[in-house]
Order: structure tokens, then C-alpha cells, then sequence
């Protein structure tokens, strides 16, 4: 197999070593190859073969005969099994994965999800999965996030893009759309054009953005009604009209707008308004915990995250990330105890085994953290957190045979699948 292009779902090396393990080799020249993989990041792929500077007279000539194949990225993976549903959550990408992975904060991953930027593959559990298909969706938006746009300007150059391309029912995930600076342009040919197929759209100078709580500008917050309406005007809980429903999502979209454009504090305002209306859902708490987190509130993040899981036990995410702020205020046992909770409900949740595998280290448990570690490197062989695992799974084999231990393998006692 040869590639062509910048591969939009993985680095090289992970990709070279999924073909070795499926038994394939990995070739530089396209005309010494039986399949070539274009790139997803490659607009016009299909023409690819008319590109001298990828494939010679030999190349295409073995293209004529049917003895070279070229395929497109996304294809590779799903002949790999990797996109297939049956495939269960091996090589898929959570919201914290793929937000290591782009060097985006996972608010954005959060918001684009929210916005339908980024749609799921599958959830298990609240819990949402990527496959590498969305990665590259999410390396574009993630292209604009590192050219200076803000989460608002984004949502404006997508709401614009769509309103150009009404046909194309994700104009993100075609990869004619592709990512120039802080700018979308569509490749047409061997040109880029603006989307309606003029001059591109002046982004740049995008209206004024809402000021940062970092910014030293404030503004009050107003709230379009009162919190007796809100909670339906006195009335009990199961007596109230439709307006406290419409209410509640007022507020949740106020928040994630006052968040969207950095004014958390704000939105954690907003968001406890929302909680006193009543009307609050386990994802709300679990939205103001992550708001308090990242504002260092490590004592009201903890209780949010305990009430999400209150209400809704099988909320994976919310034991995971209370697993972490336990490590961080050093409450190893019960962080661990966090971690095992979520892997309880959820025994593929790699980020859990992951986060479980660098305590049960820090904690003198290098037995048990190796099978985490090997569990987690299995469910997420792509993952950016995979070399540290591969690492330290043979860190800890060197161990072993050092002191004369048969590094086998074997199960330890404990483990996330049946403790």
C-alpha cells in the first residue's frame, strides 16, 4: 500500500503500524503498490491519478489494467474494520481523546458537538465516540480555532457555509471544503474558490466579539424572565405549563453561549439560575461541574459531579472526570474508586482504564496498571495517549525480566471487569 497526501485521521506511523497488523506493507512509490490510499484531506481525489508529481506513466498504466486500486482514506479504514459498527468502541475517539489529539480545549469539542459541527458515531452511556471520519471534520474546525478564530466567528463562517452550499448536507465533512488560515474555501479544479463560487466572503473582519472574562470588560447578564416564571409561577412540579420547559432551555442556551464566548463565570451564574428553576437535568450539573473545574473550584465542581451521578447513575463521564479532580486534590482511594465505578457501567470506556492505569502507578500498583494500560492501548490503539501506554507497558516488561519474572501477561487479581 501507498499513501497520497497528509492522512486526515492519524499520523503516518499509527497508520503504517494498523496495516502491519492487519498484514499489509506499506510502500513508498504508487506503481510498486496494489492499493493507493488518497488522503480524506485530498479535495478532488478521484483525479488524483492525473497528478504527475503522485503517479507516474508506470503508476497509471497499472491503474488502466486494474492492478492499482486507489482509495480514499475513510475506505481504508472501514476495509480495516475500523469504522464498522460491529466494531464496537475500538479505534473510536471520545470527546477527551480527540481533544488531546487537535490541542483544542474539549469545551470546543463539547460545543461543536452541541452545534452538530461534530456528530457522534455512536454513545454508550451519555458517553460520545468519534470515528476518523469526524477527525477530520475536527482538524478543520480545529485549523480555525488555531488561526485566531473565536468559537462565535467559527459558528458564523459554518452558518455562512451552509447557507451557500444548501445541497451539501455537511459542507464541513466534504473535503472539497477545505481550511486556508482563518479562511473556508472550496477546491473546484485546480483552484480554490469562495463557497458561492465569487471572491471569498471578507471573514476577517468579523463583528465584535463579546468581551473575555480576561479582558477586563464586563457587562451584566439579563436573564429574559423572572424565576417565578421560570418555575412555572409557584405552581408544583407536575402542574406546570410548557413555559418552565422553554424557560429551562433558554437558560442552557444562554449559558453555552455566555461559555462559547469566554465569559465563564457568567455562564456558571446562568447555569446555577437553571438549577434553582428546578427544571435542571444530570447533564446540566455535569456542564456547571466542568465550569467550576476549570475556574480551579475544585470543592463545587466535586458536588456537581456527585449530583449527576445521583441522578443518573450510569453518567460514565461524570465518574471519570471526578476520578481526576480526586487525584488532584490527592484523594487517591476514592479516585480510584471513581474510576472503577465508571468502568462498572462501562468496560470499554478507555479513559477510564487510562486514568486508572496512571494512578494504580502512582499508587504502587504497577501490576494491575499494566492490565489497564494493555486494555486501554486495545480499545484505542490510535489514540495520542498511545505511545505513553505502549511505553509503559514495556518499561514495565523490562522490569520483569530484569528480575527474572516471566513478563506473560497474566490477569492480576483485581480488575476493572470483575473486582
Amino acid at each position: 500500500m501507498a499513501a497520497v497526501g497528509k492522512l486526515a485521521s492519524m499520523s503516518r506511523r499509527e497508520a503504517e503500524k494498523l496495516i502491519r497488523d492487519a498484514g499489509g506493507q506499506v510502500v513508498e512509490l504508487p506503481a510498486c503498490a496494489d492499493i493507493v490510499v488518497v488522503a480524506d484531506d485530498v479535495g478532488d481525489w478521484r483525479r488524483a491519478r492525473g497528478d504527475r508529481a503522485w503517479f507516474d506513466d508506470a503508476a497509471r498504466a497499472a491503474v488502466d489494467r486494474g492492478e492499482l486500486e486507489i482509495i480514499r482514506e475513510s475506505e481504508l479504514w472501514s476495509r480495516l474494520g475500523l469504522v464498522d459498527a460491529e466494531a464496537g468502541v475500538a479505534c473510536l475517539y471520545t470527546p477527551a481523546m480527540l481533544a488531546d489529539l487537535l490541542r483544542v480545549p474539549i469545551t470546543a469539542i463539547r460545543h461543536w458537538q452541541r452545534r452538530g459541527a461534530l456528530r457522534a458515531t455512536r454513545e454508550v452511556r451519555r458517553l460520545a465516540y468519534f470515528d476518523f471520519e469526524e477527525v477530520s471534520v475536527a482538524r478543520k474546525l480545529a485549523q480555525l480555532l488555531a488561526a485566531g478564530c473565536t468559537l462565535s466567528v467559527i459558528n458564523r463562517k459554518l452558518d455562512e457555509l451552509a447557507r451557500l452550499l444548501p445541497a451539501v448536507p455537511r459542507p464541513l465533512a466534504d473535503p472539497a471544503v477545505v481550511v486556508e488560515g482563518s479562511c473556508l474555501y472550496v477546491q473546484r479544479g485546480e483552484g480554490l474558490t469562495e463557497p458561492s463560487g465569487q471572491l471569498l466572503i471578507d471573514f476577517e473582519s468579523p463583528p465584535r466579539a463579546a468581551p473575555s472574562a480576561d479582558s477586563g470588560e464586563s457587562r451584566p447578564v439579563t436573564i429574559p424572565f423572572t424565576l417565578a416564571e421560570l418555575c412555572g409561577g409557584g405552581l408544583p412540579r407536575g402542574q406546570r405549563d410548557d413555559r418552565s420547559g422553554g424557560a429551562a432551555d433558554e437558560l442552557r442556551s444562554l449559558a453555552a453561549e455566555l461559555e462559547e464566548a469566554g465569559r465563564p463565570d457568567q455562564a456558571i451564574e446562568v447555569y446555577r439560575s437553571l438549577l434553582f428553576s428546578g427544571e435542571y437535568r444530570a447533564d446540566d450539573h455535569f456542564a456547571l461541574a466542568e465550569l467550576l473545574y476549570s475556574r480551579g473550584d475544585l470543592a463545587g465542581a466535586r458536588e456537581r459531579y456527585y449530583v449527576a451521578i445521583e441522578l443518573d447513575e450510569d453518567f460514565v463521564e461524570a465518574r471519570s472526570n471526578l476520578g481526576c479532580l480526586l487525584v488532584e486534590a490527592g484523594e487517591f482511594e476514592l479516585a480510584e474508586a471513581a474510576f472503577r465505578g465508571a468502568l462498572e457501567y462501562h468496560r470499554e470506556y478507555a479513559d477510564a482504564h487510562y486514568h486508572l492505569a496512571r494512578l494504580l502507578d502512582r499508587t504502587n500498583q504497577a501490576d494491575e496498571a499494566v492490565f489497564h494500560w494493555q486494555r486501554f492501548l486495545s480499545l484505542a490503539p490510535a489514540s495520542p495517549w498511545a505511545d505513553e501506554a505502549g511505553d509503559r507497558i514495556a518499561e514495565e516488561s523490562g522490569r520483569r525480566s530484569a528480575i527474572g519474572a516471566r513478563p506473560d501477561g497474566s490477569r492480576p487479581n483485581r480488575s476493572a471487569d470483575g473486582p
